[in-house]
């Protein structure tokens, strides 16, 4: 169910790390090695990246698989950048919203993406989906449970929480209202990164002599300094420092009222 990739670093060529390496997210579009659930990445794909002294990131999608993409290859060829986010995507369910429910969302500085399936969506997502306003269920990215996931993410960035909190905070909500839920989430502002590890996996390669980090469903290379990050892990990264946070999980069905009387 989806595989991506976030790093930050010196710039490089979006190829560098998208396409070149041997294991590269590219290759795991039809032959991930790691991939728990689903086979193949060929329902979109997305990638968005910062450009220096500008806090906008860009972002290519496409609603196809990303080895059938020319421009794709192009665009990683050329376009350099010291932050990004991508993923390649296997659809829940077959949907008509294309490349709009492909990863990476954004909104502002901030970029997103949700490796997993909410566990019986839509229903089970109904009390999550109530606790937004009724303007933002209509602004839905996507008919999607990423889309709802990123949603709930989005308000709480907007509302000031830290990367890691806007995601810990939707994971066990989700978790509690849809047990069996894979919450693997992926978040940066092109400084630092918060990620996920719910229900598939998650690693990351910490590269202290170049200051460069990068968090990713499964690595792309054989590196030995690749990090296999637990299940029911929150993990935050700087260029240079790592944080591992256990996620403890909230009862079946617990409210938000019994979340904040913890």
């Amino acid at each position: 169910m989806c595989r991506h990739i976030a790093w930050l670093g010196p710039a490089v060529p979006l190829g560098r790390l998208l396409s070149e390496p041997e294991y590269s997210l590219v290759r795991q579009a039809w032959a991930p090695r790691r991939q728990r659930f689903g086979t193949v990445n060929a329902d979109g794909f997305g990638v968005g990246w910062y450009a220096e002294g500008d806090p906008v990131p860009a972002r290519y999608r496409r609603a196809g698989p990303v080895w059938g993409d020319a421009t794709f290859s192009d665009l990683a060829r050329v376009v350099r950048s010291g932050s990004a986010l991508a993923a390649v995507r296997d659809a829940t369910l077959s949907s008509a919203d294309g490349e709009a429910a492909a990863a990476p969302f954004a909104a502002g500085p901030w970029l997103f993406s949700h490796n997993g399936a909410v566990r019986d969506w839509p229903d089970a997502a109904a009390d999550a989906a109530a606790s937004l306003p009724a303007v933002e269920l209509l602004q839905l990215a996507a008919r999607s449970d990423s889309a709802l996931v990123w949603a709930l993410v989005l308000r709480a960035l907007r509302a000031g929480a830290a990367l890691g909190d806007a995601l810990s905070a939707p994971v066990r909500e989700l978790a509690a209202a849809a047990p069996g839920s894979r919450l693997n989430l992926l978040l940066t502002d092109g400084h630092a990164i918060a990620a996920t590890a719910w229900g598939d996996s998650l690693w990351y390669l910490a590269d202290t002599r170049t200051d460069r980090m990068v968090v990713a469903s499964e690595p792309y290379d054989d590196d030995p300094r690749w990090t296999e990050v637990a299940d029911r892990t929150l993990l935050t990264a700087s260029r240079t420092h790592v944080e591992l946070t256990p996620l403890k999980e909230l009862p079946p069905h617990a409210t938000k009222e019994n979340e904040d009387s913890e």
